[in-house]
């Protein structure tokens, strides 16, 4: 088999429905009710059906709704997302809009992170500065307890 025809098999594999709503809910880690919900607003593409009409879910939706996780983690609206999903259904011609929603994204996320950063160093000097007050209170506890004990 050459190596083209290998990649359409691997890719024909991931597009195959197999996985109830049920599935795709313990996999992604999200209700169903979300599930149904993504693919009413349209964040998901067409989910397949079984011949009773039930979803199915393959491995690129699995994919589709990990890289959605990712993008809710970054702040990134619903109605970003959901712009986001269609210009992938439109085509590669839309490779310039998703490259700058990626980067503004990515920088606020940058922005996110050095917040963090020093929100991490305010609690570190409060640690700090509590960490040295408990242990000049200690001993006097501990010496408060000890006279006590000597008393009884």
């Amino acid at each position: 088999m050459s190596e083209t025809a290998s990649q359409s098999v691997v890719s024909a594999d991931r597009e195959r429905p197999r996985y109830s709503i049920g599935d795709a809910a313990e996999r992604s880690g999200l209700s169903r009710d979300t599930l149904r919900w993504y693919e009413r607003i349209g964040l998901m593409n067409y989910i397949g059906r079984d011949r009773t009409g039930k979803r199915r879910f393959s491995d690129r939706d699995l994919e589709w709704l990990a890289l959605i996780g990712r993008l809710r983690t970054t702040g990134m609206s619903v109605a970003d997302m959901v712009r986001y999903a269609e210009l992938v259904r439109a085509g590669d011609s839309t490779f310039p809009q998703r490259l700058e929603m990626f980067r503004n994204t990515r920088a606020e996320v940058l922005a996110k992170i050095d917040e963090l950063r020093q929100t991490v160093a305010v609690l570190d000097y409060k640690i700090d500065v509590y960490e040295g007050k408990a242990s000049a209170i200690r001993p006097a506890i501990l010496t408060a307890h000890h006279s006590e004990a000597i008393k009884a």
